[in-house]
């Protein structure tokens, strides 16, 4: 085999190796729509774990508890509502619709979970707004 014909043989077996150990990035826009559902109830079940902490935490407190489950039923809606005027024709935004309605839906989830998470970290020394919030021990 000459030199040359070994190079050429080389390097299309170097360029044929790089493709089939790559990761193909390609995905179907169904696969990516299932994708983010999924991440979005992911997050749902995050959110769910963290508001049965503060439920456990404060059982004791009765009417925190109330306007705590209150609070939360008028986030849902208020997170439904985020979502309808965003996305507020449905069926007119192309099949990436769903994907970016399950990535808003997590974002705005995230959030939540990033608020309510104070009640189980507490608040620091000093804030003399704590309200119902404990302070970090």
């Amino acid at each position: 085999m000459s030199n040359s014909r070994f190079y050429k043989f080389l390097i299309s077996f170097l360029v044929m190796a790089v493709i089939y150990v790559t990761p193909s990035f390609a995905q179907s826009q169904t696969a990516m729509n299932m994708k983010a559902f999924s991440d979005y109830k992911k997050a749902d079940k995050d959110l769910n774990v963290v508001y049965q902490k503060i439920l456990k935490s404060y059982s004791n407190k009765l009417l925190f508890i109330k306007n705590f489950k209150n609070a939360q039923r008028i986030w849902i809606q208020l997170r439904d509502a985020e979502l309808a005027s965003k996305y507020p024709e449905r069926g007119t935004y192309g099949s990436v619709a769903p994907m970016c309605e399950s990535i808003y839906l997590e974002t705005l989830t995230r959030d939540r979970i990033k608020f309510l998470n104070v009640w189980i970290n507490g608040i620091t020394e000093g804030d003399v707004c704590l309200g119902s919030v404990r302070q970090k021990s």
